[in-house]
């Protein structure tokens, strides 16, 4: 009679192995963001943008000060065409150059301010918000500098700094490092006296590994979402600034300046005016999809095996 059983060789350690899907954080973060097509198409828009504003002035430098064509009228207000894609100014500057240089200035400062912000605000807020000491002490600070509004303290520390990239970028880190901190710290004490924590505590584990290793790790996504929040919100002030004439100074391009400068052409050369404004407007709107999407993303609650 035909055997029809196959003999198996026993495995001792064949009950010790689990049988579930591999697990990767980033990878789940990834599939989860490009499940998105909004978020697919804004990541597009947003970083052809960052990146044209990085290369093309590396070929086509501009300066608000370096006027070669104020001589020649001809080259003045010329409307968008296929020679100049965006026209040209009042003093035949090409416009396409300016935006892209315009835009590369603004970024910069929004990202720069926005790296200050997040590093200072989840720093202080993690340690204010496991330790009562600092809590006593900060919640004292945050009162004062949350009742003086932001934006008017902006507009004196213009005044009495000047005009100049480094002098906005401090003014506008100056106290929105603090939103970010009394932020994180309240995201820090809804997890601090979680039984992990407590036991870390017990065990003797210095308070600094306890907030690296057992609670920051916990606050990617609410980290993204202040991000996300901030460099929007930090190219919004750039632009309000210049508008205001207290952004950059005259030798240096950005959309507030230009959206400042060619205000007064907005019945006569409207092209000069609206084109930053658009432009503006597309960075802001894409980075903030792009951010809560990520920061959504970046929440492991709604990741799937």
């Amino acid at each position: 009679m035909e055997n029809k059983f196959t003999l198996v060789k026993l495995e001792e350690k064949a009950s010790e192995r689990i049988v579930a899907p591999t697990y990767s954080y980033w990878k789940s973060v990834a599939r989860r963001f490009f499940s998105s097509k909004v978020a697919i198409v804004m990541f597009i828009i947003s970083a052809s943008i960052i990146l044209m504003s990085l290369i093309y002035p590396l070929f086509a430098p501009y300066s608000p000060s370096n006027t070669p064509n104020i001589n020649d009228f001809s080259m003045r207000f010329i409307r968008p065409n296929m020679t100049y894609l965006f026209g040209t100014d009042n003093v035949g500057n090409s416009l396409f150059d300016a935006i892209w240089s315009g835009t590369r200035n603004s970024l910069a400062i929004a990202f720069i301010a926005t790296i200050i912000t997040t590093v200072l605000g989840v720093i202080v807020g993690a340690f204010w918000g496991y330790s009562k000491k600092v809590d006593k002490i900060m919640l004292e600070i945050y009162n004062v500098a949350a009742n003086i509004p932001f934006t008017l303290l902006i507009i004196v520390l213009m005044y009495i700094l000047g005009r100049g990239m480094w002098q906005l970028i401090f003014s506008l880190s100056v106290t929105s490092w603090l939103r970010t901190a009394y932020f994180i710290r309240i995201q820090v004490m809804i997890i601090r006296d979680r039984e992990y924590n407590l036991a870390s505590r017990c065990l003797g584990t210095p308070t600094k590994r306890v907030i690296t290793h057992n609670i920051l790790p916990q606050l990617v996504s609410v980290i993204v979402t202040a991000v996300a929040r901030d460099v929007p919100m930090f190219i919004s002030y750039e632009v309000f600034l210049g508008y205001l004439g207290m952004g950059l100074s005259q030798a240096d391009a950005s959309l507030g300046r230009m959206i400042s400068e060619y205000a007064q052409y907005m019945s006569s050369a409207s092209y000069l005016f609206w084109t930053p404004v658009i432009i503006s407007a597309i960075i802001s709107v894409s980075l903030y999809i792009v951010g809560q999407t990520l920061a959504d993303a970046s929440d492991p609650r709604t990741h799937y095996m």
